[in-house]
């Protein structure tokens, strides 16, 4: 994997080290805007008698997804934190599936961003979990170098 001061600015989201480990993939992005999945894989599977990815492992997409369309939506990448997240979870992913979720940074604040996100598995319009979320938006501090 790049280095974070070499990396594109989009991919810098995929190297923290969480989204590394779980294999967290961005698909797209555009201004205010990500799409990334999280793949199946046998260590990341909840409950081993149902095959079906963790929920937690759906809680760090969403999170770093909607992460992905606040610095898309600010235009550079600036230190952000989780202020809440809010995650509905409507059913278990299908077994053997990974997810994948949208988020869409509907409002900026000078201080504070506000997303919705949602995650399905093979089916958009059957969709697994539902989120909204507010971060911290750190715009005092120097962007990190691009």
């Amino acid at each position: 994997m790049s280095d974070w001061n070499t990396a594109p600015l989009p991919q810098r989201m995929l190297l923290a080290p969480h989204a590394d480990a779980l294999g967290l993939t961005m698909i797209s992005v555009e201004k205010g805007r990500g799409v990334m999945t999280a793949p199946w894989r046998e260590e990341l599977v909840g409950d081993p008698e149902t095959d079906v990815i963790a929920s937690g492992v759906v809680t760090a997409l969403l999170d770093h997804t909607c992460g992905l369309a606040i610095n898309s939506a600010m235009g550079e990448l600036v230190p952000i934190a989780t202020l809440d997240l809010r995650i509905d979870y409507l059913r278990p992913a299908a077994p053997r599936s990974g997810v994948t979720a949208e988020a869409h940074a509907y409002r900026l604040t000078r201080t504070v961003g506000f997303v919705r996100a949602e995650a399905w598995d093979a089916d958009r319009s059957d969709l697994v979990a539902t989120a909204q979320a507010a971060f911290m938006l750190n715009t005092r501090a120097q962007p990190l170098a691009s």
